[in-house]
């Protein structure tokens, strides 16, 4: 009875194949798959992969960048009931070595550019661009009979966290928590067939993968996959009709409206624009919308852990609450707690808990970890933020970045969102640093476009803030460090600067 009340991750790209054979499934580079031979590709893949020896629930790891390769090499694990474990591709070095011991891999799946960089002693192959290639195989279609129907409840991905205070940790998600998460996300991002969806972010982060690739082919739009966010290549792509759907984290946004060429360059057929992976700082988002009128912005907020989306604020929803994540999405409950776990009232700041099907099934091989998040059937998101009497959420930072100063909590977003409002602010990171008369000095870290003085940004600060919550030191850098979604990572800033 298994395969018949389950509802697999590949089971959504043999659907739309059985319901528009023909259409247009994934554009990449020069090539061009219809449903039928996508879903034809996933199978001769799952034959591929368990041709090495593989048996269900094995682990493969995958190494490389965006490609339809990637796509197949994904949806191929899931089909044979395997255990996919995608890598960021900048890692290198002991934190590369560390996912692929950690989760147990059989296989790496790698591009071959990335592949030297992989520890000894594991079978690797290659995903495009060889002879012998996960890419290069599927040109001779194969059938294939898994030894065991994959099952709703069994494990398809290991999703490691971004790692922005310690080790990642690989959150175990089932078929069944990424199937309600895709029906989440159509349903509250207003994906359609319709749609000609730009893919640019990489494939290895649940957010690209699960919050659009997935859940565009379960609707059966037209995907194209990009390299990366290049700006002269999305803005050519839409100009050109092939795109009217983007999903970017913050950073990209900015440095889409900062691009020389984004005021003149005609966007008008960009329809859906979506944001997320971190929080968009006010000013940015007013100016894109005064730019793109038209263009509707969704607000998407999550996790990793839950698939990854957990709440969204829509195009109608934005005015007088911009800087609000939403409200939760179909399958996730939501509500605010404080230390105790006890839920607080309306306009009170807490930790945001969730009870979903979405949400993974612990973190591999970690039961302390998974026992610290999952307390009294609710998992702990580490978010702070606040809900109003309409339910609608709005973060106010993470629980580990909110700065003691002086014995008083101050958000850090609250501050960046101030700096942003000086033109010479390109980017922002505010922390808390070591101090001996305030416990936490805040600081601000500013990637500056043009001169500009600390005193003048200090200054700034204190016309938008109360001056306790005012910048008490600015530090000057080229760029902010960053994990593969975008997020700014603070443990680095405090780090660096606390030794300064």
């Amino acid at each position: 009875m298994t395969a018949v009340r389950s509802n697999t991750v590949d089971s959504v790209v043999r659907s739309t194949a059985k319901r528009t054979p023909d259409r247009t499934a994934l554009r990449y580079a020069d090539r061009t798959w219809s449903y039928a031979e996508l879903d034809a590709a996933v199978t001769t893949a799952a034959a591929v992969l368990t041709g090495h020896g593989l048996r269900t629930g094995d682990r493969v790891a995958s190494y490389g960048h965006n490609s339809d390769a990637y796509l197949i090499g994904f949806l191929g694990c899931a089909r044979a009931g395997l255990v996919h474990v995608p890598v960021n591709q900048n890692l290198t070095g002991d934190d590369l070595t560390y996912i692929i011991e950690q989760s147990g891999s059989a296989l790496v799946l790698a591009d071959p550019d990335l592949a030297p960089r992989l520890p000894g002693g594991l079978p690797v192959r290659p995903l495009r661009d060889a002879d012998d290639s996960l890419l290069a195989e599927l040109r001779t279609p194969r059938p294939f009979t898994p030894e065991r129907e994959p099952g709703t409840e069994d494990l398809v991905q290991l999703l490691y966290t971004s790692g922005t205070t310690a080790q990642p940790k690989g959150a175990m998600m089932t078929h069944r928590a990424l199937v309600h998460e895709y029906v989440s996300a159509i349903t509250a991002l207003d994906l359609s067939e319709s749609d000609r969806p730009l893919h640019s972010l990489p494939l290895y982060h649940s957010a690209q993968m699960h919050v659009f690739l997935l859940p565009y082919l379960a609707v059966g739009a037209d995907n194209t996959i990009l390299d990366g966010p290049d700006a002269e290549q999305i803005f050519g792509l839409v100009e050109a009709g092939r795109a009217d759907s983007l999903f970017a984290p913050p950073t990209v946004w900015i440095g889409l409206s900062n691009h020389p060429d984004f005021a003149a360059r005609d966007l008008g057929a960009l329809r859906k624009a979506y944001y997320g992976a971190s929080v968009m700082p006010v000013p940015v988002l007013e100016k894109l919308r005064e730019r793109l009128p038209e263009l509707g912005f969704y607000n998407c907020f999550g996790q990793s852990e839950i698939g990854p989306l957990a709440t969204v604020l829509r195009p109608d929803e934005h005015e007088g609450r911009m800087d609000s994540c939403g409200r939760p999405v179909l399958f996730v409950e939501a509500k605010v707690v404080d230390e105790d776990g006890k839920e607080v009232a309306d306009g009170t700041a807490g930790e945001v808990v969730y009870r979903s099907p979405q949400l993974c099934e612990g973190y591999w091989d970690k039961p302390e970890e998974t026992e610290e998040a999952f307390r009294d059937g609710w998992f702990r998101s580490g978010d702070l933020a606040v809900r109003d009497a309409k339910g609608y959420f709005t973060v106010v930072d993470r629980v580990k970045d909110v700065i003691n100063s002086g014995g008083v909590l101050v958000a850090s977003r609250q501050v960046e969102d101030a700096l942003y409002t000086h033109p010479a602010v390109a980017e922002t990171a505010v922390i808390g640093l070591p101090d001996e008369r305030w416990i936490e000095a805040v600081t601000a870290v500013v990637v500056a476009r043009g001169e500009v003085t600390e005193d003048e940004l200090i200054d700034h600060a204190r016309e938008k803030l109360a001056h306790f919550k005012a910048p008490k030191k600015v530090v000057f850098v080229d760029e902010l460090p960053r994990n593969a979604s975008g997020k700014i990572l603070k443990r680095e800033l405090r780090d660096r600067f606390a030794a300064a």
